[in-house]
């Protein structure tokens, strides 16, 4: 795949697909969501690698709960109401890497650079993303997918306006289950939405990834996804 292009430029090339193509693109075709049949078998790889994923970081899992009670008063986890699939709500677990009484449950409070609200561990567990390991229990369950649509909160702005309101067909990429990444996260489309051009940006690659999915795009994606936090990720 090409990488995507011209952030000054909302003509930008996403995985194969050149800007005149991206441009011109359907992307509201239900014929090309996925088939039944690729439904069920990513639905088993999720489940047999989140599993997988579970079982062996286990200790990573221990290790992180106990930093997390020696760091701040409060749960381990952190819970926040997000858009699932069909726009259904889900439950979104993480590593809290907030002090309790400032963590944003609603996450319309995007986080930046210096935020006082992170605790000293959290700080580590979002540079390396470690905070988002319990979303692997929300794939177990169903809720989720390993790759798809980052999940966004309900009511999460860009650029200051609803997502909804700065791209008209926003929600068809809750037509699958959402990921713990995705093609707009290893493609540097990632963090806050502070311009109109970065969140549709996201959403055209979201579209793009449904439209094209098969089990060998979503193996590429999570290898580029662990490639990218072994080398200095920022953080999903």
């Amino acid at each position: 795949m090409n990488s995507i292009t011209g952030h000054a430029n909302e003509k930008f090339v996403v995985g194969t697909l050149n800007s005149a193509a991206a441009q011109s693109m359907d992307l509201t075709d239900a014929s090309a969501l996925p088939s039944a049949a690729q439904s069920i078998s990513k639905r088993t790889f999720d489940f047999a690698f989140s599993l997988f994923v579970l079982i062996l970081l286990f200790p990573v899992f221990l290790m992180i709960a106990i930093a997390i009670k020696l760091d701040s008063r409060g749960p381990i986890f952190f819970k926040q109401t997000r858009w699932g699939f069909g726009q259904k709500p889900i439950q979104v677990l993480k590593f809290r890497s907030m002090a309790t009484d400032k963590c944003d449950v609603t996450g319309v409070a995007q986080t930046v650079v210096g935020d006082a609200r992170i605790t000293r561990i959290g700080a580590f567990l979002r540079k390396s993303s470690l905070d988002e390991l319990p979303q692997f229990i929300n794939v177990l369950r169903g809720d989720m997918s390993v790759v798809g649509p980052r999940c966004h909160a309900i009511g999460m702005l860009a650029a200051g306006r609803p997502y909804e309101d700065l791209v008209p067909n926003y929600h068809d990429r809750h037509n699958v289950r959402p990921g713990i990444t995705g093609l707009a996260q290893i493609r540097g489309w990632r963090g806050p939405t502070t311009d109109p051009v970065h969140a549709r940006a996201r959403v055209l690659c979201d579209l793009y990834y449904i439209q094209n999915y098969n089990l060998w795009l979503d193996l590429r994606i999570i290898l580029a996804t662990i490639k990218n936090e072994m080398t200095g990720g920022t953080g999903l």
